[in-house]
């Protein structure tokens, strides 16, 4: 318990000195070298761990793979919710409360997507887009371990994520919400997932880039900016989710 505290402590503490420096430009590094030793630390779990779990995941039947897809991504949905209306997007707020209400009930708990077949498409939005959708800099670029790519700003919505998304409340903070609660294995667990089906739908894509990328590392960051921006740009004009980077 005393450790969990050290950890949380820590990492708000990191925050707020990263908040100092959201309006950095984002093509800088906080620090280089440590990102690109952390990034081979990940690559390293990535083949051990999270490769494999991929390739096995592919190989579940497509009604298996896309019921737990959309299972996650219904859970995702929350997240967007409170989002929507801190960026004043109603219209989204709209798609979002109604694809979880639908997906939850007539979906089977979020394992069937008949909300989308009457026209309501959700985008997924965080603290992070959010932050960006006020007009705050990206701040410089780092690696985190395990979770990959950053920005200064990215990372304190990350922090700021558990606190505003609804399904972090009735999981890792034990809180209840309309009778529903659960604990932190169950907002893990469907963390790792969403991880092991992201990566499964990207192993033809992150195959592609270590093969002829020179440098995997500037490639991974440059993508990472781009879908970032994109995806800030986009929840402002309303427009599609761009690429493949949907996460």
């Amino acid at each position: 318990m005393q450790l969990l505290k050290k950890i949380k402590l820590t990492l708000t503490t990191f925050a707020i000195i990263l908040i100092f420096t959201v309006n950095a430009n984002s093509v800088e590094e906080c620090f280089e070298r440590t990102s690109r030793a952390i990034f081979k630390f990940n690559m390293a779990v990535d083949d051990i761990v999270l490769e494999p779990l991929a390739k096995g995941y592919n190989k579940l039947p497509s009604p298996i793979k896309e019921g737990t897809s959309n299972f996650t991504s219904n859970i995702g949905t929350l997240l967007s919710i409170p989002n929507n209306v801190f960026q004043g997007n109603f219209k989204q707020l709209g798609h979002s409360v109604g694809s979880f209400a639908i997906n939850s009930t007539v979906g089977i708990f979020g394992f069937l997507n008949p909300a989308e077949k009457i026209g309501l498409k959700p985008t997924k939005e965080d603290v992070g887009q959010t932050l960006g959708s006020y007009g705050i800099g990206p701040g410089c670029y780092f690696v985190l371990p395990i979770l990959g790519p950053a920005t200064a700003r990215d990372a304190v919505g990350l922090l700021a994520d558990t606190f505003v998304d609804p399904f972090a409340h009735v999981t890792i903070r034990e809180k209840e919400i309309f009778n529903s609660s659960g604990n932190a294995l169950d907002y893990y667990t469907v963390k790792g997932t969403t991880a092991v089906d992201f990566r499964a739908d990207n192993d033809k894509n992150f195959q592609s880039l270590e093969k002829n990328s020179i440098d995997l590392y500037s490639s991974l960051k440059s993508i990472y900016l781009q879908d970032r921006e994109n995806k800030i740009n986009n929840s402002i004009e309303d427009k599609d989710e761009w690429g493949n980077l949907d996460n």
